[in-house]
């Protein structure tokens, strides 16, 4: 009998850059990755899974110089944290590459030495705008308010003699590949992106090598120059498989090049689906098969950042919560294209509300009753109604939906469907009703049946999570003492009939108390100086702060000075009152929720601030015109804010 061969699958996340301690957002990246290899693996495919760490460049080398460390002792120690949260998060990479690795170096030198050869790469001198975190040249057309299109951060002018990529030279030839393959760049608008913003327009030379660092591959026939961070970088894709530009490379490259998925954040995609694949074509190598640009991982008031004090650790999330109940948030709450969000308190809701609800409960109390009612074997006793056959049906079609979703790289609608499973067992429970079955001595095989069909549907949904919450998976199929099942072998009735489940369940995930979470949350984030001093007068206020703004938001709103001409109370209104507010020669109808603090009389003939280009509104039915400004304190009491100098209607607040 012939033995067919797996076919191979390769994957490659970016390989992070090693400025520092990564957040819950990079994390996200490996674990995606992480999902989907895994579910190949489940699929019979001989995967390799590569990552690594991106050490070279200027902003490492000045990191390093701040903290008075050589370049690589910096990046040693960043690369270990960098993997030590990659194994954390229970990530079954095959490779972990890092650009300083010599193998590595000495390929990217041979890679770069070729282009030139063959006159792809040629000496030139580049004068621009360059921004130092992202390691990037632009052009003044190309800034954003005279700011990095990438970051927002501020640019300085440039100029240094530099080694240049022809882009132009594949430009129309990665076009028409683009067009021929539409599953090359996904999702969909991120392909869109890049043809309208970059290729379409036209493309300028890249600029592959530096002169004003060191921290980088020297150039060997021009060692004055370092080779610059997109060659270096990107070439960790074939250089981690072996591969040789004198074709004296490891069979591997041959076996699993081209990748099968370069899965990579958004802000990333121009260098993997433009600066790649020009690369490789001058390379004279296959592209590879799809490059994914996915969403970011936003926390509550926008993108992670040190220096706005919002990130969020993985192995704080950890400690709180356990390596699965993260791997499920980011998993099953990131959507397909748009950003998605994490908090602490969204966590810790989808803890109580799937994972201890849905899933605990369910794996719980079914074990519990076989235990209950029949020492814990389980049996069909072939004892059938109408009602089962719902649910037969939605243990047979879950996996097809899950490989359905997963084949189009959409992990959490995967995900979902595994849930929508574990909630029709739930329901099913319901529709059921063990616990009445259990009365009666005549009802005990119905009992039997009901029991085994619902450990069947936990059993296939749990051989199904192995993927996305592989402990969590292994925890639920020793407790019901059933092996993790081929995916084609996933169908109603495949439980061995009389298996004893455990005595007694394990909680699979503990119910959180969301107040006192937040509260204890807080103390133990809470640092000396957020600790008010005896000395600071007790009349303060401290609210969240809102998102920042730019100036140029600020100036679209416009504050004047307003006189209450009149003022009415608001028929079947508890709280507003409608005021007729002078502004220079305009006057404006005003609703306001101040009727609590101050009477009509008192209305009339103050001097008031408004916002007086407030979008027109109804409010119980009332145009409101614009906005009183009020200050408020900590118990709900309100006070109209007035200019403290007499000042006329319609002066400019600035």
């Amino acid at each position: 009998m012939k033995i067919m061969a797996k076919k191979p699958y390769y994957l490659t996340t970016a390989i992070a850059y090693t400025s520092g301690k990564p957040h819950i957002g990079n994390v996200y990246e490996i674990v995606l990755a992480d999902a989907i290899v895994r579910f190949r693996r489940n699929q019979g495919y001989d995967v390799r899974f590569q990552t690594g760490s991106d050490e070279h460049g200027q902003k490492v080398e000045l990191k390093a110089g701040d903290m008075g460390v050589t370049p690589k002792e910096f990046v040693d120690t960043v690369s270990d944290e960098l993997k030590r949260n990659w194994d954390l998060m229970n990530t079954s990479y095959d490779k972990f590459i890092r650009t300083t690795d010599e193998d590595h170096e000495k390929q990217v030198q041979k890679i770069f030495k070729k282009l030139y050869d063959q006159g792809d790469i040629y000496k030139g001198t580049y004068e621009g705008m360059y921004c130092t975190p992202c390691e990037s040249f632009f052009t003044s057309s190309q800034l954003t308010d005279g700011k990095c299109p990438d970051c927002g951060r501020e640019c300085q002018p440039a100029k240094e003699e530099a080694y240049f990529l022809k882009l132009s030279k594949y430009q129309d030839r990665l076009i028409e590949h683009i067009n021929t393959h539409p599953e090359f760049i996904q999702p969909e608008s991120r392909k869109n992106e890049m043809m309208n913003n970059f290729l379409l327009p036209g493309l300028q030379d890249l600029c592959v090598s530096r002169t004003s660092f060191k921290w980088g591959i020297p150039v060997d026939f021009d060692p004055e120059h370092v080779v610059y961070v997109w060659v270096d970088a990107l070439s960790n894709y074939i250089t981690g498989l072996g591969y040789d530009v004198d074709g004296n490379g490891e069979e591997m490259f041959d076996t699993f090049w081209p990748a099968d998925l370069h899965l990579i954040g958004k802000d990333i995609l121009r260098f993997h689906t433009i600066y790649w694949p020009i690369m490789l074509m001058a390379l004279d190598l296959p592209l590879p098969k799809q490059i994914f640009g996915h969403p970011w991982l936003l926390q509550g008031d926008g993108k992670m950042s040190k220096s706005k004090g919002n990130v969020i650790y993985a192995d704080e999330m950890v400690e709180e919560f356990g390596v699965d109940a993260v791997r499920y948030f980011l998993l099953h709450e990131m959507p397909f294209e748009n950003d998605g969000v994490i908090t602490w308190e969204l966590v810790a809701e989808r803890v109580n509300s799937e994972l201890a609800n849905t899933l605990g409960n369910l794996v719980n109390r079914t074990i519990s009753m076989s235990n209950k009612y029949f020492g814990g074997v389980v049996e069909d006793t072939g004892v059938s109604e109408p009602v089962d056959d719902d649910l037969k049906a939605v243990i047979n079609e879950t996996p097809k939906r899950v490989t359905e979703k997963m084949d189009g790289l959409r992990v959490a609608d995967a995900i979902t469907e595994i849930f929508t499973l574990f909630k029709r067992c739930n329901k099913y429970i319901d529709e059921t009703m063990p616990w009445v079955l259990a009365k009666e001595e005549a009802t005990k095989p119905r009992l039997s049946a009901v029991l085994y069909n619902l450990m069947d549907g936990i059993r296939v949904g749990a051989a199904l999570l192995d993927s996305f919450m592989p402990e969590t998976s292994e925890k639920i199929l020793n407790q019901i003492a059933s092996e993790k099942s081929e995916l084609e072998e996933l169908q109603a009735g495949g439980y061995p009939s009389g298996t004893r489940v455990a005595e007694k369940p394990e909680i699979l995930f503990a119910r959180i108390d969301i107040e006192e979470f937040i509260k204890k949350l807080n103390e133990k984030n809470s640092k000396p100086e957020d600790n008010v001093p005896l000395s600071l007068p007790e009349d303060i206020i401290d609210i969240e702060q809102k998102q920042e703004i730019t100036f140029d938001d600020f100036m679209k709103m416009q504050f004047q000075v307003g006189e209450i001409i009149s003022c009415e109370e608001v028929k079947n209104s508890r709280k507003l009152l409608c005021s007729k507010v002078r502004i220079g020669s305009e006057i404006k109808q005003i609703v306001s929720g101040i009727k609590a603090h101050y009477s009509v009389e008192e209305m009339v003939g103050k001097k008031v601030m408004v916002l007086v280009n407030l979008k027109p509104a109804k409010l119980a039915g009332v145009l409101s015109e614009g906005m009183l400004l009020c200050a408020e304190d900590a118990d709900g009491n309100l006070a109209l804010l007035t200019p403290e100098k007499d000042m006329p209607a319609g002066a400019e607040i600035c």
